[in-house]
């Protein structure tokens, strides 16, 4: 049976059975300006459209494929930017932790703290991240079987916090690939509700030999086949120009493009939930 749960992030409300929400913005803040300008354009555009809208970008990606890559402003850094754009938009925020001693001051400032695929299953961090009582959103890892998503949430659980988001962005396939499983994902939505990571799901991990490669033509594809389950939303990531983005260009969407996306998002979303449940036992 589809979970029900409905978590309250500021003004917007993220369930399996509601209207879908974005998750979306920047894969990691590359300068304040640009993150400003981002912010405003998907503010802009999901105000228009009426799609309920949490800001997303990290401040550091610790776990790139080379040591040479770009990161991000850190942590400091990276919440002085989170608290304008907060203050400017009057907009929800998310970004990931990568250690226990983060989550606390990350909390204070951001409404939503994500648990990175990689470190699903570290405990000190789980822990940490329960212990502030904040919005949880967990990538799956592209290693564990969707069913294994329980153990993490059941954990989140026993450490205090109820208040967890599934995010599905991929399974291993083979190497290099990725390759999202439907059924599966229809099957987290019988744990908690769940978004659909459609950019990074795109991604080849180590198809450049040292970053990811992407298949941002598929987009759209991608995205509409998830929202046809019937999920609480996507997270997506869109760069002014993806091309000389400073990590996963290859998956983000061209900005002048958003709003376009979303108007088709949007039409699949509320058609599927205007369907009435379909019962197809054979009993």
């Amino acid at each position: 049976m589809i979970n029900t749960q409905v978590i309250q992030v500021g003004d917007v409300k993220v369930g399996n059975a509601l209207p879908f929400a974005l998750f979306g913005g920047m894969n990691v803040l590359e300068s304040r300006d640009l993150a400003m300008k981002v912010a405003e354009h998907y503010c802009n555009v999901t105000q228009k459209l009426g799609i309920p809208f949490v800001f997303k970008a990290s401040f550091d990606k610790a776990n790139r494929s080379s040591i040479n890559s770009y990161r991000g402003p850190g942590m400091e850094a990276g919440l002085r930017i989170f608290e304008e754009i907060k203050n400017t938009f009057k907009v929800p925020l998310i970004t990931d932790v990568h250690e226990p001693h983060q989550a606390a001051p990350v909390a204070e400032v951001v409404d939503i703290i994500q648990l990175p695929a990689f470190l699903a299953r570290q405990t000190d961090l789980v822990v940490a991240m329960a212990k502030t009582d904040a919005v949880i959103n967990v990538k799956k890892p592209q290693f564990l079987a969707p069913h294994e998503m329980r153990h993490i949430i059941k954990k989140f659980a026993e450490a205090g916090n109820q208040k967890v988001i599934l995010c599905e962005r991929g399974s291993s396939f083979g190497y290099n690939n990725l390759v999202v499983d439907m059924l599966g994902m229809d099957d987290m939505k019988r744990m908690a509700p769940v978004m659909f990571d459609a950019t990074h799901a795109l991604q080849r991990p180590g198809g450049r030999a040292d970053s990811a490669d992407g298949r941002r033509a598929q987009a759209a594809e991608l995205a509409r086949s998830g929202l046809a389950l019937g999920l609480a939303g996507l997270f997506i990531e869109a760069h002014p120009n993806p091309d000389e983005a400073l990590c996963d260009g290859p998956c983000a969407l061209p900005l002048s493009k958003l709003e376009q996306y979303l108007e088709q998002m949007k039409a699949v979303d509320e058609l599927i939930k205007s369907l009435k449940p379909l019962d197809t036992s054979a009993t």
